[in-house]
Order: C-alpha cells, then structure tokens, then sequence
C-alpha cells in the first residue's frame, strides 16, 4: 500500500478504533477454520483487537473434528432438520474433538513470535462450565439425545474474566445441574452469549461472502424485518445462511445493536468489516443505519468539513461559517451510524412557486450507494410540502445526474428574479429545472 493511501486509511479508522474499546464482540467460527490452517491469521487480527481494548468473547464449532471421530471409529452419522442425533458414542467424540480444538485455539493465541504480528502478545484465555444447557428433545419423531438447547449463560462470570482482560471462549458444550453433557450449536450459544451479555456486536464467519440476495450479489447491509422477507421468499437454503442468519435476527430483535456475516476464506475480513466504511460483508441491524434529518446548528462544523473539498475545487461556491449559521434552517443533513456524511439544502422563492435545491454533497467514502438520490428525494418532498411547483438546480460539473433524476435544461431568464439577481455569471453555472 503506497505510504499517502495507508495514512488515509489509518485515518479514516480511527474514529472505530475510539468506538470499539471497551465494546463486548462475540464472534463465531466452526471448527473448519482450524482444519484448513485459517486460524492463524485470525488470531493475528483477535490479537489486534485485544490491544485495541475490545472484549472478545469466541465461540468456535467442532462439526468437521466430530466427524473425524465418527468416521474413525465407523460410527453412524445422523441429522434430523440439520441436528445432529448425538447418542453416546457421539457424544464421546463430541468431547474428544472439544478438547482438542480448545487446546489448539488456545495454544495458536498465546503465540508470541518476533516479527510476526503476535509479537509481544499476552493473551489469555478463559474457558469453563459457563453455560448451562438443556436437552433438546425429539425432532421430526427422533430423540436427539445428547444434543441440547442453551438454558442459560453465567454473565457475571464471564463479566469477571473480561474485566479481567482476558479472551473468553466457549465451546459448544453446555452443562445441566444434574452433571449431564449437551452437544449444542456454536450459533445457539454465540446468540445466547451475545444477548446474555448484551453484546455490541455478534459476528459469524460463514462460507459465503455474507447474505446474497436472489440475483447472487452480496447484501452489505440489511435490517432484521429485511432478512426475515427475504428468508421467506427465498425458502430453505442450502448454505449456512440457513444456520446463521436466523441467530442474527434473533440477537438483533433482542438487543444487540449489530450482527456480521463473513467469509472465512477472505484473509482479514475481520479487520476489513469493522474498520471499514462499507465492509466485506453483511451488517445486520434491527433499523437501517440512515437518518435523514433536518440540519441543527451543532452540524455547521461537520457540513464544513464536507463541503471544503468541493469548495477548493471550484464545484460549489463558498459558504462561510457565518452564512451556514444563517442558512442551517434549508439545510438537510443525512446521518450514516451516527456519522454525518451528506447534505443538501432548499431555498424557496414563494412568490414564483419554486425552489432551488444547492449544496448537495454526499462523503466520497458513500458515493455510489444512492445516497444522493434520498437526500434529492428529501429535498423534493420538503419543496412539495411548501407548495412548490418548480425545483431549480444550478451545475458546473454534474448536469447529467440532474439531467438523470428528471430535471430538464432551463435558462438563467427562466430563474426567480430574486435569483437571477445573484447568478454568479463568472461561474456560467447551467440552469436545469423539474417540475414537481
């Protein structure tokens, strides 16, 4: 990466880097990822975010392990409704294959090579009997046995070991006061452990890129209700979309602000999801991330910041502080998780039934999302509400997006005198109009 593109990069992550520390994140991975050699790097970046002050809470799966044992030991593999029946022999390898892969995991995260990114690391990891499970009882006619459902999560003493600063992780096991063992889902108990702790973030690394919609292209944010239709029009899916993003809307419809849904096979997408502006993946929210609002006098600084760069270049004109005070009240703002990242503003001329609409910016980092269309839209609904019938734009260098929205080549003559008394004719800014 060239020395100018890392430091915006560095920059533009700081603002997470702030967010995140002291955040709780649950994150979840089965055990394929240990089997392939992909933990590694992931420990790199768990490592990362341990010294960024994040309190890391890992879930990890033993599917691909379980089945080793099975197949070794020529035992009979059974599912009801993708659940697997886990009998005694089962059960034992269940067991066998937890340890195992907690004494890997564990083993892989107190590394501390030089020159590698795990240098100086001190990690510690905590494990034990912190969740309580039931057994899940008969399926489609079967027992299931030895599989189980989560009861319920020992918070405070996860609490304790993360205040402690310790990576806390859980295996798929759950434990009855009666002394029996539960095989349960990794994603039944990275939920549970995420709503229990009231998580700020619960992030499934899957096989796919995240959540496809029906043409294949990948979904980079979608609301709980969002997922929930598409779930039911698209039906029963045959990758682990099926198994995760159930547990997502649930974790978000019961408080946790966000859940993710990553590739395991792209190296980083952890970093690249969280650090960001758009991810790797998909962002699950319980409401969408956008706010359109009217502008406040507490914006005047962040609508400078947004507007200068177009300003030096001879797009917009200049706005100084003074006249956006003044002008704050035209000025509509579009807020993106609680960054503010667009503006436009509507000046009205009542007497010819018309309005302007100017200074319309969206952040280069959220061009291409559609973002200047809602900020038009809410322009244009602000317009017909006052009873406007003609929106005017003014343009050196983006006639063809108007131009595309509706608008249609207009006149300085056609302008509001009052306007026309302020045209710029040294900018030869071209005049289009659109007819509310």
């Amino acid at each position: 990466m060239h020395s100018t593109a890392f430091v915006h990069w560095f920059r533009s992550a700081a603002p997470y880097i702030h967010a995140f520390r002291g955040k709780t994140f649950v994150i979840a991975f089965g055990g394929e990822m240990l089997v392939d050699g992909q933990f590694t790097a992931l420990a790199h970046d768990l490592n990362l975010l341990n010294s960024l002050g994040v309190r890391l809470v890992l879930v990890h799966g033993v599917r691909p392990q379980v089945e080793a044992h099975l197949i070794e030991r020529r035992a009979v593999v059974r599912y009801v409704e993708g659940l697997r029946v886990t009998d005694d022999s089962a059960l034992a390898c269940v067991k066998e294959a937890v340890g195992e892969t907690r004494v890997e995991i564990e083993a892989l995260l107190s590394m501390s090579l030089l020159d590698t990114p795990m240098a100086n690391a001190d990690i510690r990891v905590a494990s034990g009997n912190f969740v309580t499970a039931r057994p899940l009882g008969v399926r489609a006619g079967v027992d299931l046995l030895h599989t189980g459902v989560v009861r319920k999560i020992n918070a405070n003493a996860l609490q304790q070991r993360l205040d402690n600063n310790d990576i806390v992780l859980l295996s798929p096991l759950g434990y009855s006061p009666t002394g029996e063992i539960f095989n349960l889902t990794l994603e039944n108990v990275a939920t549970a452990a995420a709503i229990t702790l009231k998580a700020d973030k619960l992030i499934f690394f899957m096989e796919t890129e995240g959540v496809l919609d029906e043409n294949g292209e990948l979904l980079h944010q979608i609301t709980a209700p969002e997922a929930q239709q598409l779930m039911a029009a698209r039906g029963a899916c045959d990758d682990d979309t099926a198994y995760y993003l159930p547990s997502a809307i649930s974790a978000c419809q019961q408080g946790v602000p966000r859940a993710h849904l990553i590739s395991r096979h792209v190296d980083g997408a952890l970093l690249g999801e969280l650090f960001t502006h758009h991810g790797v993946g998909t962002l699950l929210t319980q409401a969408r991330l956008e706010t359109l609002r009217p502008a406040q006098m507490d914006d005047v600084g962040h609508i400078q910041q947004l507007i200068r760069p177009l300003e030096e270049g001879g797009t917009l004109v200049r706005r100084s502080r003074e006249r956006l005070e003044m002008d704050i009240e035209r000025f509509i703002v579009l807020e993106y998780d609680g960054r503010l990242i667009g503006c436009a503003a509507l000046y009205d001329f009542p007497e010819s039934s018309s309005g302007e609409v100017a200074c319309m910016v969206v952040h280069p980092d959220y061009r291409g999302h559609s973002y200047g269309d809602s900020l038009l839209s809410a322009v244009e609904q602000t317009a017909r509400a006052k009873g406007l019938r003609w929106l005017y734009a003014l343009t050196t260098h983006t006639e063809h997006w108007f131009v595309e929205r509706g608008f249609g080549n207009a006149n300085v003559s056609d302008l509001p005198a009052e306007r026309q008394a302020d045209y710029n004719s040294e900018r030869r800014s071209k005049v289009f109009v659109k007819v509310l």
